[in-house]
């Protein structure tokens, strides 16, 4: 009996780090590296795999501390004359009230009587100072107020991952990123690891919340028409084998090592796990490989680490995780044979409740 169930297949809930680990790279096509203290900093020198885009960021920089005029503005004129005949009040008033004058796309604007000004980048004062010359050679009297409504070119859109998301104007040239957030309300907390999009002039910028929260410097000062958008960070690691959960998990941080992804999958199962054969397997492009050791001689790589050692928890707590890696913690051989002895254990105890009954 004892043979014949060691010679059956039976059912087990992950695979045998002999199983994987100890073939041969020439028939299957992948090499296995054994992680170690000694070689954990050489490893990490490969090249990155996975859908790590990376980060493009720009230092923060003042602006002015008054808004600029931009195409699609709105200018309000409020014209003050006290002369009896003049051409911009009517007769009895001494005032004049001109209103949704329209900064032209060429960054100009019509006002009666002085024809086109082009007023586009100047400040609200300037602008003032400007039409209040050309005003003075048909009303040498009369006063000028301005007031400024933002259009399309003096606002920001605030698309997605907050609170309030909406388009906002910008009060001046110092309109920073994270003062736009706290209008929206904030980023939603429900978002794991969230990523700060910046769209401007055809580009997009990218940076993680936390380091944009961190550091004062990546605060930067918002442009007319910039788009923010926050978004959940997408990149995922798969958890396969005796580990306490087997699915997709998704990068709560920037980077996570081989311990810390353990201890997000519930840690390994201490009655089926070899801790000895805890498995990352990693697919790099084909550009990646290099004939000098360098870095990995086969696109599939299967990296070993052994958890039953200092050096090698020392490894694990540096070995980083990659998008799209597959962490496998492999089942103990232990583990087949207690399964052996355990339906050997119910074989026996059926005939012997079998015997009591015949007898």
């Amino acid at each position: 009996m004892i043979l014949f169930l060691s010679a059956c297949s039976l059912p087990r809930g992950a695979a045998i780090e002999a199983e994987i680990a100890k073939a041969d790279a020439s028939e299957t096509g992948f090499t296995v590296e054994q992680v170690s203290r000694d070689n954990i900093a050489h490893l990490q020198n490969w090249p990155r795999t996975g859908n790590h885009q990376g980060y493009r960021w720009f230092a923060a920089r003042r602006g002015p501390l008054s808004s600029r005029i931009r195409a699609g503005d709105e200018l309000t004129l409020t014209i003050w004359d006290n002369q009896t005949n003049s051409l911009v009040t009517d007769s009895g008033q001494k005032w004049a009230n001109i209103s949704k004058l329209q900064v032209a796309p060429a960054g100009t604007v019509f006002v009666p009587y002085v024809g086109d000004v082009k007023i586009s980048g100047m400040t609200p004062q300037e602008a003032r100072e400007l039409l209040q010359v050309r005003l003075d050679t048909i009303a040498p009297s009369s006063q000028l107020q301005l007031q400024m409504s933002a259009g399309s070119g003096n606002r920001v859109d605030l698309v997605s991952g907050v609170q309030k998301p909406g388009s906002y104007p910008l009060p001046d040239q110092n309109q920073t990123l994270l003062s736009l957030i706290a209008q929206g309300g904030g980023i939603i907390p429900t978002l794991h690891h969230p990523i700060v999009q910046l769209i401007r002039d055809g580009q997009t910028y990218r940076i993680p919340a936390e380091q944009l929260f961190a550091d004062a410097s990546k605060n930067v000062t918002l442009r007319g028409r910039d788009k923010v958008i926050v978004v959940e960070d997408d990149r995922y690691f798969i958890a396969l084998g005796a580990t306490g959960r087997e699915q997709q998990i998704a990068f709560k941080q920037e980077e996570i090592t081989a311990l810390e992804a353990l201890s997000m999958t519930g840690g390994v199962n201490d009655r089926r796990a070899n801790l000895k054969g805890v498995l990352v397997l990693r697919e790099y492009r084909e550009q990646d490989l290099r004939e000098d050791q360098s870095g990995p001689s086969r696109q599939q790589t299967i990296f070993v680490l052994d958890l039953t050692s200092a050096g090698g928890l020392f490894a694990a707590r540096n070995f980083q995780i990659y998008p799209g890696d597959t962490l496998l913690a492999t089942e103990s051989p232990i583990t087949s044979v207690q399964t052996v002895f355990g339906l050997i254990g119910s074989v026996l105890g059926i005939a012997n409740a079998a015997d009591n009954v015949a007898n």
